[in-house]
C-alpha cells in the first residue's frame, strides 16, 4: 500500500493517520513541535492540570465512529466520557440566571421560562425548529461529504425565513436569505439576554454575530441536541486516546521535525524535506496546518482555482483569538457547582467592537479586551485536575481580537486577565480571595480560534476544500473544510481519508 506523510499532529492529522493505517496505509506522521494533538492542550502545575484548548466535545458520535473504525476497542474503553448536566449556567448583567439542562428541548424551554418569563422558552425553541432545518439542509454536504465542486450552493443560507415576519428582504421570492445571527436575534428572540444567549454561542466559535450568517444559529442547536459531554482527565486525555490508536494501528511519529518543503514529482505530491535536511518519500502528503501557508511549501505552485474557496490571507471570516486564565484554587469544590459557567458581557456592543472592530467585518488587530467581557467560567468535578480535595482547578476563557494582547505594552495582559477575575465572580463568589496562583495564556499562545464551516453569506464562511490542485495532495483539520472544533476535525479526517483509499471521486459515506 502507499506511503503518506502527513504534516502536523492536530486531532485531524491524526484521526485521518489512524483510518489510513487501518486501511493498510504505511503511515508517517512529522510534527514541529514537542507533542501531539495541536489546539488540545494541556498545562499542569503544583498537583493542577488545566484544559488550554476544548474544555467540552460536542458530537461525540464522531469519535465513537474513528474509534470503532480503527481498533476493537470503542471510545468508551478508551477514556470515560459523561454528560454534563446541567450543560451551563449563564449569569445576564441584570442578575437574571437560567440554568439549561443537557440535551433537553423540553427542559431548556421549561429552564427559560422560569427563569427569564412566560414565553421566552417558547421563542428559544422556536428558533431552534428553524435551526434543525438548516442543520438538516447541510448536515450531509458541509460536514460528511468532500467539499463539493459546486460549492457555491452553499452561499445560499439554509436557516428559513419567517416570513410573515418579513425577516429576510424585500419580500417572498425575491432571492436567498441574507439575515445575519445578530439580526435573527433581534427580530425573533426580542429579548436581550436571548440574545446574549444565542451570541455567545458564536462568539465561542470566533464569529462575529454582525457578520455570521443565521445558519449560525445550528451552534446552539448543535450543543442541545447532541449534548455536552466531558472527558475525564481533561479533554487531553482524548488526545492521548487517539494518538495510542495511531501507535496501535503502526503510525510513526517523529516531533521536533519541521516540513519545509513538500516534493512534487510528476506533477504530483511525492514526499517532504524537513528543516535538518532529512526527506522522506511518499505517495500521499496529508497536510495539517493552515492552508495559507502551504503554497510556500510548494514553491509557490497554486493549490486552488479562483473558483475555490481558498483560504483567508489573515484573519478571516470568523477567527477570534482566545485569553485563557488558569486559576489554583483553595478550598474546595462546592457540591452544587456548575461544570460550565457563562457569565455575558455588560455591554455587548462594546465588546464585539473591541474584539472585532467597531463596525462589521475584520476588526482593527490587537487591543484591549472591553472592561467586562463574556466570560466561560469551567469548574470541572475531576480529582486530576486538583491536588486534593480541599482545593479546586478553575480556567477562565474570553473572545479577544486577534493578535496578542500583550504586545499592547506592558502589564496589559494581566490587565486582561485581572478583569476575567472579576467577571467570574458572579459565578465563584469570593474567587480572588480562593486563589493561590494563576497562568495566563496569551492569544499569542493559542493563534486565531477556527470556527467550523457555515453555509450562506455567499461562501464566506467555508474552508478551503480537503482536495489540492496538486495531485496526490491533501488538506486536514481545523483550517480546512469542515472548519474548526473537536468534532469537526474529526469529521475532517474522515473525508481525506476517504478521499485518499476510495479516490478523488469519492462522494462521502453512505
Amino acid at each position: 500500500m502507499a506511503g503518506i506523510a502527513v504534516i502536523g499532529a492536530g486531532m485531524g492529522a491524526m484521526a485521518a493517520a489512524a483510518r489510513l493505517a487501518v486501511a493498510g496505509h504505511r503511515v508517517a506522521v512529522f510534527e514541529r513541535g514537542a507533542t501531539y494533538g495541536g489546539a488540545v492542550g494541556r498545562f499542569e502545575r503544583d498537583g493542577f492540570a488545566f484544559d488550554t484548548g476544548p474544555g467540552l466535545l460536542h458530537l461525540p458520535a464522531v469519535y465513537r465512529d474513528l474509534f470503532v473504525k480503527t481498533g476493537r476497542e470503542p471510545l468508551e474503553q478508551c477514556v470515560e466520557l459523561t454528560q454534563v448536566d446541567p450543560a451551563s449556567r449563564h449569569v445576564f448583567p441584570d442578575g437574571t440566571v437560567a440554568t439549561l439542562p443537557n440535551a433537553s428541548r423540553a427542559g431548556v424551554l421549561a429552564a427559560l421560562d422560569e427563569a427569564l418569563g412566560a414565553g421566552r422558552g417558547e421563542r428559544w425553541s422556536d428558533l431552534m425548529v428553524r435551526a434543525r432545518e438548516a442543520w438538516d439542509a447541510t448536515r450531509r454536504p458541509l460536514l460528511e461529504e468532500p467539499l463539493r465542486a459546486d460549492w457555491k450552493v452553499l452561499g445560499r443560507d439554509p436557516y428559513p425565513a419567517v416570513r410573515r415576519r418579513r425577516l429576510f428582504g424585500p419580500g417572498r421570492g425575491k432571492g436567498p436569505t441574507t439575515a445575519t445571527l445578530a439580526e435573527v436575534a433581534r427580530r425573533e428572540l426580542a429579548d436581550p439576554r436571548l440574545t446574549a444567549l444565542l451570541e455567545s454561542h458564536a462568539l465561542a466559535y470566533g464569529f462575529d454575530p454582525r457578520t455570521a450568517p443565521a445558519s449560525a444559529a445550528v451552534l446552539p442547536y448543535m450543543e442541545q441536541t447532541f449534548g455536552s459531554w466531558y472527558v475525564a482527565g481533561g479533554m487531553r486525555a482524548l488526545a492521548d486516546a487517539l494518538y495510542e490508536r495511531c501507535l496501535a494501528r503502526r503510525v510513526e511519529f517523529t516531533f521536533g521535525a519541521e516540513v519545509t518543503r513538500i516534493v512534487a514529482k510528476d506533477g504530483r505530491a511525492a514526499g517532504v524535506e524537513l528543516a535538518d535536511g532529512r526527506s522522506a518519500d511518499a505517495e500521499f502528503v496529508v497536510s495539517g496546518i493552515d492552508p495559507v501557508r502551504l503554497p510556500e511549501l510548494c514553491a509557490g505552485r497554486a493549490l486552488w482555482d479562483e473558483g475555490d474557496v481558498r483560504p483567508a490571507p489573515g484573519p478571516g471570516e470568523g477567527t477570534a483569538a482566545r485569553l485563557t486564565v488558569c486559576l489554583a484554587l483553595r478550598g474546595a469544590r462546592p457540591a452544587d457547582a456548575v461544570h460550565r459557567t457563562v457569565v455575558h458581557a455588560a455591554d455587548r456592543a462594546a465588546e464585539l467592537a473591541a474584539v472585532f472592530g467597531d463596525g462589521p467585518g475584520p476588526g482593527p488587530g490587537p487591543q484591549e479586551p472591553c472592561a467586562r467581557p463574556t466570560v466561560t467560567v469551567l469548574r470541572p468535578d475531576d480529582p486530576a485536575t486538583r491536588p486534593d480535595d480541599d482545593h479546586e482547578a478553575v480556567t477562565l476563557t474570553a473572545a479577544v481580537a486577534h493578535g496578542p494582547v500583550d504586545r499592547l505594552g506592558p502589564g496589559a495582559l494581566e490587565r486582561a486577565a485581572d478583569r476575567l477575575v472579576e467577571t467570574a465572580e458572579a459565578a465563584v463568589p469570593g474567587l480572588r480571595e480562593r486563589v493561590l496562583w494563576r497562568e495566563v495564556r496569551s492569544p499569542a499562545d493559542s493563534g486565531p480560534v477556527p470556527g467550523p464551516a457555515l453555509p450562506g453569506r455567499e461562501g464566506r464562511f467555508l474552508r478551503p476544500g480537503n482536495r489540492t490542485r496538486i495531485p496526490g495532495l491533501y488538506a486536514v483539520g481545523g483550517w480546512s473544510h469542515p472548519g474548526g472544533g473537536l468534532a469537526h476535525a474529526g469529521m475532517s479526517g474522515a473525508l481525506v481519508a476517504g478521499l485518499i483509499v476510495h479516490g478523488d471521486d469519492w462522494h462521502g459515506s453512505e
